[in-house]
């Protein structure tokens, strides 16, 4: 209940509300303690281009899609990427690869979701350097390292940068734990992009490149045949729960509004462990959720459920300027 009401402070309003003023404090001592640990760092340079996609607030913005296109698209020129994460929300610490039968108490539901739906190598740990070096020894044609989620991650030396953000924008502005920023808006000004999946947020620096980012629902598929699929129009007039645990849940909530769609909503807090018990309130109708909820919901579901895919659309600009960025970095 804190942590939503916390969320609810941080990003409904532009400003620091009064409620928050007490923890301003640990914002000035979380900045120095993220400044000291940024420059006690050593960066390790991999032998091939790294791509960090990242975000400076907490909690998702659509790394994971933008993830999947950017690898999609490098596959298309010709690149033969990788994907290394944290794992976050898995038990894994040393270095691991990732398979489409993974459980995601181990591995973690991004990366999960990645190595099911990518088609290139996926490996996980806490040190995303090392990781990229078990990725890159086990698979050796691997010519270019997608890092999700890495951006406060110094120990990987990076060639590109890219921070992502939703429609909730920067929030109140604030440092953790006063407000959502993992690191201050200034950030921005040493990426190379920044991807707005959502409307634009005004305090964004002037002078750093946007990509405007949106992600298009496909049709519906079952939980338990994902072969059978159908459209938001046959599921109208049932009795329907929308289940999300993302970082902000009211996103899927608006696109099942946009396909026409009736709901009871149900939000979770991002990589929220789910028990049956949590999924009972769906045994007197329909179920629907997002795809990262799905790797974790399968062997929970009371009944029918559907998942809803969806797929990020950016200019073929953003490649093209990564591609730039990473052809002149020789592979070793």
């Amino acid at each position: 209940m804190f942590a939503r009401w916390l969320q609810r402070q941080w990003f409904e309003q532009r400003r620091l509300t009064p409620a928050l003023w007490f923890l301003l404090p640990l914002s000035a001592l979380f900045y120095l303690l993220s400044r000291l640990k940024r420059w006690l760092t050593k960066p390790q340079r991999l032998p091939v281009p790294v791509v960090v996609v990242g975000n400076i607030t907490v909690g998702g913005a659509g790394k994971t899609p933008l993830t999947l296109w950017l690898a999609q698209q490098l596959r298309a020129h010709g690149r033969r990427p990788g994907i290394v994460s944290r794992g976050y929300g898995g038990s894994t610490v040393a270095p691991r690869p990732v398979a489409s039968d993974s459980l995601p108490a181990e591995v973690g539901d991004e990366p999960l979701l990645l190595a099911r739906r990518s088609g290139v190598p996926v490996w996980v740990g806490r040190d995303r350097a090392a990781a990229g070096q078990a990725l890159l020894a086990a698979h050796p044609e691997v010519d270019v390292l997608l890092c999700d989620d890495g951006l406060q991650h110094y120990r990987l030396a990076r060639d590109v940068e890219l921070a992502v953000f939703d429609g909730r924008g920067a929030g109140n502005g604030c440092l953790l734990p006063a407000g959502p920023l993992r690191e201050s808006l200034a950030r921005l000004r040493k990426v190379d992009a920044v991807i707005c999946n959502g409307p634009e947020d005004p305090r964004l620096p002037g002078d750093v490149r946007r990509f405007a980012m949106r992600l298009r629902p496909a049709d519906f598929y079952r939980l338990d045949q994902p072969g059978q699929t159908c459209q938001a129009g046959q599921l109208a007039g049932r009795r329907l729960h929308a289940l999300a645990g993302i970082g902000d849940p009211g996103r899927f909530f608006r696109t099942l509004e946009e396909l026409g769609l009736s709901f009871l909503r149900h939000p979770f807090a991002d990589h929220y462990a789910y028990t049956a018990n949590d999924l009972a309130f769906a045994a007197d109708g329909v179920l629907l959720m997002t795809e990262k909820d799905a790797v974790k919901c399968a062997p929970l579901v009371p009944g029918e459920t559907w998942v809803l895919p969806v797929e990020a659309e950016l200019s073929p600009a953003l490649v093209e300027l990564i591609l730039e960025k990473i052809r002149g970095r020789q592979v070793a």
